[in-house]
């Protein structure tokens, strides 16, 4: 029986997709570097081996997908392609297997994995579903009738999907180290909105979306009363926030969310547009109000008298919803920000943007840049943006105890490097 061999199996994406191929009855194996990441519990919870990157791995027999941080310099791709094996980029397989199925792509500059997870419960919830989540998640099922998944515009890479539909939250810069303006961006969505083939659930409220041509109809959902989908009279209690759908100005339905913020109701707007329009029921849609969230996005976590949240905001837009959230579900308590920044030529290009974000914490903690794997170093340090904020501070590993001070405080650990090692810390530092 053939064996599937992930190059780079414990990114979020490849994790997911390993877990997809295994749950329709696949062999599955991948290799890593050993670096232990959130990825990999659930591979090691289905016996998928996890090997150290070599050479060796490569055999005859395996089908070989290569994940995208990787190029072809890397020793197990150059053994594949020297032993002739079929090979795939992981976002050219995704794009091969998800014509099996009604497949349903969410795409976006923020909001995707949030958003994918929301679609994949309520589907799940009703249906038979398979669905590819950004943070690591994946599930398959050999009668699935939907398959739902995450599609990230970085290097274009979603122009390999032609899915049945289209979820697009927002265009925004995001990516500066490949894209060189928000026309360069506005183009790549532009494209894949002409690949889509049945209909195309998008923002209205989002001025770059609301020019969007394609060949199939175009739904727009949002706050404004110009959408074809709207959430009025939007109401946050603690148990979550509680919004009115208008379908073209008439009453739909209530629906409840247990999360807080504006842009998770919009998250769950594109959820009710898109299972509307497939003919879902508004009981079946109101699933809605038993999603627990996905990993990384406003994950809690109850220390002492503190609520530690991990978030995977790396933007200044994500960094502002983050905060929202926070003053929304915990509106009489100090909101403290730990950021790392993720990527030099992120950080330079937002340095004021997320200087502005950051200032809407009640107290900023700032730790050193996390650099990508396409660029490990830059003229630029923690130091820029910390000149920025006033009352800012570096936060450094062996130190991370000062945030006790915040008594009742909401920490916001927010970054999509490595800054879960600074909550880590902080935690075995507070025992």
């Amino acid at each position: 029986m053939t064996t599937y061999h992930f190059i780079g199996i414990k990114g979020t994406g490849m994790s997911a997709l390993a877990q997809i191929l295994h749950d329709s009855g696949k062999n599955v194996q991948g290799s890593d570097v050993e670096k232990r990441f959130f990825t990999q519990e659930v591979l090691e919870d289905r016996e998928i081996p996890i090997l150290p990157f070599t050479k060796d791995n490569i055999k005859e027999g395996l089908i070989i997908i290569a994940g995208n941080a990787f190029n072809d310099d890397h020793e197990e791709v150059k053994a594949a392609k020297e032993l002739g094996l079929p090979f795939y980029w992981y976002h050219e397989f995704l794009g091969d297997w998800l014509q099996r199925y009604t497949s349903i792509a969410v795409t976006g500059a923020h909001g995707k994995t949030s958003t994918t997870g929301l679609l994949a419960h309520v589907l799940s919830e009703n249906y038979p579903t398979s669905y590819l989540i950004g943070d690591g998640t994946g599930k398959g099922h050999e009668e699935s009738q939907f398959f739902a998944f995450e599609a990230c515009e970085y290097r274009r890479h979603f122009l390999e999907y032609a899915p049945d539909y289209a979820i697009m939250t927002n265009i925004d810069f995001d990516h500066p180290d490949y894209f060189t303006s928000i026309e360069d961006v506005f183009q790549a969505f532009q494209q894949m909105a002409k690949q889509v083939k049945k209909g195309i659930i998008a923002c209205g409220d989002d001025e770059h979306l609301q020019h969007i041509q394609a060949n199939v109809p175009v739904l727009y959902y949002g706050l404004a009363d110009t959408n074809d989908f709207q959430a009025q009279n939007i109401h946050e209690d603690e148990q979550g926030t509680t919004f009115d759908v208008f379908v073209r100005n008439t009453f739909y339905e209530s629906f409840s969310i247990p999360q807080f913020g504006t842009h998770t109701v919009l998250n769950a707007l594109s959820v009710i547009a898109i299972c509307h329009y497939e003919g879902m029921t508004a009981e079946q849609i109101s699933k809605l109000s038993t999603f627990s969230g996905v990993k990384r996005r406003f994950t809690e976590k109850e220390w002492n008298d503190q609520i530690l949240v991990d978030d995977y905001a790396h933007h200044p837009i994500e960094i502002t919803a983050t905060i929202d959230s926070a003053r929304k579900k915990y509106s009489d308590r100090s909101v403290v920000a730990i950021f790392q920044p993720h990527t030099y030529t992120r950080t330079k290009t937002f340095l004021n943007e997320f200087a502005e974000s950051l200032k809407l914490a009640d107290a900023v903690y700032l730790c050193d840049i996390f650099g990508s794997a396409r660029e490990n170093s830059g003229k630029l340090t923690i130091e820029h943006l910390q000149n920025l904020i006033p009352e800012a501070h570096v936060l450094d590993l062996d130190d991370t105890n000062q945030l006790a001070q915040y008594e009742e405080g909401i920490l916001l650990f927010m970054g999509a490097g490595d800054i879960q090692k600074f909550q880590k810390a902080y935690e075995e530092s507070s025992v």
